[in-house]
């Protein structure tokens, strides 16, 4: 471990200036626009690092990066399009050679406003021109064998209106946290900042582990290498989802998210083009039939209207017109027409086995809420309704003791129960397996967003018995269990130990828990054969951080 000067470097060179040294005029009269903005980076040395301890006013506390990498850059958010006058950066031991400050409007597009390639580490107080709604400072040459640190990072301007040229950025920019949660709903313990940061950096290795451009066409996929097919649309849906929240953090969100449009266009479903085909081959061709899945679909539809707001629709692609198509079609021949709950897919149809059948892991009720906003069909009030109904039902009757919810629920018509075994997948489609292992994490997003009475109550069901179960050890949640709370298999996956966190941030007496929760998943490195699990803890994290919202 490297010892760092306990007096920060560039305070003892600021302190040898002449007194005489006057600001130039435009620097008086602008005022400090960047303390306590949101703020990210790169990547992170460690613990205590955090980008945020570059904008929080104190020169005892610092950002730092990872050690021995260029380039390596951290980011302000002014939250709105501002003139920028003046960049003052106290740089600690780990300095900058060479570096740029640069503009941007919209996080993507960024214009240099000042360079150099003979940073000496001192206190570099900079007078600039430039705008934007965001600043980042971009290292490209390390002074040092470490990384780039900051004691503080000041932006000096005043607001200018506008989107910055026109370029309209990122409306809910991650890390903003314009979107606050019902009250009393936890977060992990610990700043802010420092939370986010964590979710960005498991991000970017999600991305660098499961995100590609494929077979050409404009394409971006998330691949899938535990599932059936390379490519499958409950991937698609969840990286169409990562990318329009992620947007603020990632410059290439919306490229990102444009690809994944692209490829929902190009592979419709079979029996309803406005959905997205299930699964494509090696080759990038749509396979198995052709047809449409909700589970993908669902977060399609979601990531959609995300998109809208996020980036407005006059772009390349109508967000919010492909998304009202999308859940039209959803509605048409996705959602059971009599009983108001989900079907498996828009292949099934009235007389065939599967037609009153459903999987509790597409009971995603924040999206029903969404998909009722954006067009004003009360229909999704009712298909609302009918989901938290079953979840109560199932709870109350078949899991008493444990909350735990079936991978599939049969008889939607009749007595709806769980499935008395392999009706689908596997001998435990009617326990709590690979499929309603999400369920936690589903309910309680919709309570902390909401504050949903019924989402609250069966969401801190699950949390209660977990926490007990375990004894608030995350390490002994187990790989699937009976619905009376009898596990099933051992290991420890993040498919089934992460949505407990989102339950977990419902009960106001379970912080202990959830920072457990939440370190476990920290500490757990991405597994690159399994986009699942590693694909499902990123939302979590998203979700348990905050920085979910709906649109």
């Amino acid at each position: 471990m490297r010892r760092r000067s306990a007096v920060p470097l560039g305070l003892a060179a600021l302190l040898t200036l002449p007194l005489t040294i006057a600001l130039p005029e435009a620097q008086a009269a602008d005022g400090l626009v960047s303390a306590g903005r949101p703020t990210t980076a790169s990547s992170v040395e460690g613990t205590g690092f955090a980008p945020g301890l570059a904008v929080d006013g104190s020169s005892t506390t610092r950002w730092a990066s990872l050690e021995g990498a260029d380039p390596q850059w951290l980011r302000i958010d002014l939250g709105s399009n501002h003139t920028v006058s003046r960049v003052r950066l106290e740089w600690e031991d780990a300095y900058a050679r060479s570096y740029r400050v640069q503009t941007s409007a919209d996080g993507s597009t960024w214009t240099d406003v000042y360079s150099t390639t003979s940073g000496d580490g001192a206190v570099d107080d900079l007078t600039v021109s430039g705008s934007g709604r965001y600043v980042r400072i971009y290292g490209t040459a390390r002074g040092t064998a470490y990384g780039y640190s900051l004691w503080e990072a000041q932006v000096y301007g005043a607001p200018a209106g506008g989107n910055g040229g026109g370029n309209a950025g990122p409306a809910v920019p991650f890390g903003s946290h314009l979107k606050p949660y019902a009250a009393g709903i936890l977060k992990p313990s610990g700043a802010q900042s420092a939370v986010d940061q964590k979710v960005v950096d498991y991000y970017q290795r999600w991305k660098s582990a499961f995100v590609r451009q494929n077979c050409g066409n404009g394409w971006y996929q998330v691949i899938s290498p535990d599932a059936d097919h390379p490519y499958v649309a409950e991937a698609q849906g969840y990286g169409m989802v990562i990318a329009a929240t992620m947007a603020g953090a990632d410059p290439d969100a919306k490229k990102i998210f444009d690809g994944l449009v692209k490829w929902k266009i190009d592979h419709p479903s079979s029996v309803n083009p406005d959905l997205l085909a299930a699964e494509q081959d090696v080759n990038c061709r749509s396979v198995n039939g052709g047809d449409g899945a909700t589970d993908g679909d669902m977060d399609v539809a979601y990531g959609l209207l995300l998109a809208d707001k996020q980036w407005g629709s006059a772009g390349t692609y109508d967000y919010k017109a492909l998304a009202l198509k999308h859940i039209a079609a959803i509605k048409k021949d996705e959602v059971n027409p009599t009983t108001k709950l989900l079907k498996l897919g828009d292949w099934t149809s009235s007389g065939d086995q599967y037609y009153w059948l459903s999987r509790t892991s597409d009971w995603m009720v924040d999206h029903f809420r969404a998909f009722r906003a954006a067009g004003g069909d009360s229909t999704w009030d009712a298909v609302r309704t009918a989901h938290q109904n079953q979840i109560a039902n199932l709870q109350s009757t078949y899991a008493a003791s444990t909350g735990l919810l079936p991978d599939f629920v049969v008889n939607t018509n009749t007595t709806p129960k769980p499935a008395p075994g392999e009706v689908l997948e596997d001998p435990n489609d009617g326990q709590y397996w690979w499929n309603a292992c999400r369920t936690p994490w589903r309910i309680a997003a919709d309570a902390a967003t909401s504050g949903d009475a019924k989402s609250l109550a069966a969401a801190r069901k699950l949390n209660g018995w977990i926490k007990t179960k375990t004894g608030g050890d995350p390490n002994k949640i187990a790989v699937g269990y009976k619905l009376n709370g009898t596990q099933i298999s051992s290991g420890s996956e993040a498919a089934f130990f992460a949505p407990f966190a989102v339950a977990a941030t419902t009960d106001p007496g379970s912080q202990a828990w959830l920072d457990s929760l939440w370190n476990k998943m920290v500490a757990t490195p991405i597994d690159n054969s399994s986009y699942f699990s590693a694909s499902i803890q990123l939302q979590v994290m998203i979700t348990v951080s905050g920085n979910h919202w709906v649109p």
